[in-house]
């Protein structure tokens, strides 16, 4: 049963007896002190795609639905769907754009890591990994001086999806990205 704050995107969660999966997370920090950190969450019922926002304290426990997961590996996109294989019995998987609308910036050929979650042997969702390495193709120049600033720009990555860096990043340079908070972590 995890609580509030360990809960990630994909992760399959039951609510009053139906399972739902989350889709985004938001953080709510407050600024006096006492305060509990809160946690608005969007969920996706499972089977009808019903969205549902509940909002928890940190340490709210909540009770994982009852879904079996499987090692997968994205294999490619086929329009609006998305298809993955389980790296074990090599079944293919598929998912539409709208399942995993929030994840698909992360996506990249071959990817590996990755954790399908079934429901009576019916894809509902994916669990992607901690942290992930992509290629930046877009970002302005890197500026020597920066090192010791905090300051950062906007850089384009292969799959598309546009996060802030540091200064002294370069294009073509590989970096890992949080795939829970969507934030730049390191060079790779």
């Amino acid at each position: 049963m995890p609580k509030a704050n360990e809960l990630k995107q994909g992760s399959a969660i039951e609510i009053n007896g139906e399972p739902y999966v989350v889709k985004k997370i938001d953080v709510r920090n407050p600024t006096s002190r006492g305060a509990t950190t809160l946690y608005k969450v969007r969920f996706a019922h499972m089977k009808t795609k019903q969205k549902l926002d509940e909002t928890y304290k940190s340490d709210d426990m909540l009770k994982t639905a009852d879904c079996s997961r499987a090692a997968v590996q994205y294999s490619y996109q086929d329009g609006e769907s998305y298809v993955f294989m389980n790296v074990e019995t090599y079944e293919q998987y598929t998912l539409s754009a709208e399942d995993i609308e929030e994840q698909i910036e992360y996506l990249t050929e071959g990817m590996e890591g990755l954790v399908m979650l079934l429901m009576d042997e019916t894809a509902i969702g994916i669990e992607l990994p901690a942290a992930i390495t992509l290629q930046i193709v877009e970002t302005p120049p890197a500026m020597k001086s920066a090192s010791a600033t905090n300051r950062t720009k906007t850089a384009r990555l292969t799959t598309g999806l546009e996060i802030q860096v540091p200064e002294y990043i370069e294009t073509g340079e590989l970096i890992k990205i949080n795939t829970d908070t969507g934030k730049f972590m390191s060079r790779a």
